[in-house]
């Protein structure tokens, strides 16, 4: 009986297999997608690597860099979806959700050296212009990179969003930019045939800016993960949630972060002071069954029920002195 009232009035949450399961068969499909796309832009970066060679564009040369740094992401990704699958421990005792952030890290230091390596090969050619060469092959490895960078961006953000994975979808993001940066390529082909070289380094220059946007948001998006930031709406959608549950008076807070690819919420409700431990039991239980279901993304929530009343009680008075503001 004891034990039942302490489970009652302690923070608690009810996991199943099912979300086990899930969280497998999301980190699965998000390997998948990464070793089809990891292959892809690799063909399309040596394709485009050896046109480099042949031509010595160096507008070419930043997009290839740009396209093997792209390939370069899925390697932390793949290492962070694979540990996001094993199982908490009592040192993790969230488990290894956190390992996509520290990939994220690694993305954003990746897209770093691509955009400094493609900054100076443009500044070098433009200071020492040389003529390019086969200029047909390198406009058709530009329409080879665009090719590829889309189907892999289309893909990375179909399932990205699908299981969940803001880093996966960030990184069809990158792709999609990549594969603009492939069709500005054409323009330096374009200017080089018409008699203009430094057409190929200022395009190159073009191609750097493009790099540095996209690593902008990227580290924006790592910053934000990195400081448990969420959608202010996926909060306003939990209270909304909680209020419409039977025998909640009040939502009295909302905390949601996400771990990997899936939220975790931990919430404060007022219930009756006056209603049983096992009714508030229940309420709680009801709580937490209506955040999995209808808030997209909750993998777990932990709910804790405080007694609203009687007039002039403070439950909480000996934390006070505890909780910072």
């Amino acid at each position: 009986m004891l034990s039942r009232v302490m489970h009652a009035v302690a923070p608690h949450s009810h996991d199943t297999a099912d979300k086990t399961d899930s969280a497998l068969e999301s980190s699965s499909r998000g390997m998948r997608v990464l070793a089809i796309s990891f292959a892809v832009l690799m063909v399309t970066a040596a394709i485009q690597a050896v046109t480099v060679v042949a031509s010595g564009s160096v507008a070419l040369l930043g997009d290839t860099l740009h396209n093997l740094a792209d390939a370069l992401t899925a390697v932390p990704l793949a290492i962070a979806f694979s540990l996001g699958r094993r199982a908490a421990t009592r040192r993790f005792t969230y488990g290894y959700g956190r390992a996509e952030d520290l990939a994220g890290i690694v993305i954003v230091l990746l897209i770093t050296a691509s955009a400094a390596l493609a900054g100076f090969e443009a500044v070098r050619r433009l200071l020492d212009p040389q003529e390019i060469r086969a200029v047909g092959w390198v406009a058709a490895a530009a329409v080879v990179g665009f090719a590829g960078n889309e189907w892999v961006a289309r893909y990375r953000i179909k399932v990205g969003r699908e299981i969940g994975s803001a880093a996966l979808v960030a990184d069809g993001l990158h792709a999609r930019t990549d594969g603009f940066t492939s069709l500005a390529v054409l323009l330096g082909a374009g200017g080089a045939a018409l008699g203009f070289p430094l057409a190929d380094p200022i395009v190159g220059l073009l191609i750097t800016v493009a790099i540095c946007f996209v690593l902008r948001d990227a580290a924006r998006e790592i910053y934000h993960r990195l400081m448990d930031a969420v959608d202010p709406h996926l909060v306003d959608e939990a209270e909304r949630i909680l209020a419409g549950v039977a025998g909640v008076r009040h939502v009295e807070s909302v905390r949601l972060r996400w771990i990997g690819h899936a939220l975790h919420a931990e919430v404060e409700i007022l219930v009756s002071h006056d209603m049983s431990v096992v009714r508030a039991h229940k309420v709680a239980v009801e709580a937490e069954h209506r955040l999995i279901h209808d808030l997209p993304r909750l993998r777990a929530a932990t709910v804790h029920t405080d007694p609203d009343g009687p007039e002039g009680a403070d439950h909480h008075a000996s934390l006070t002195a505890h909780r910072t503001p």
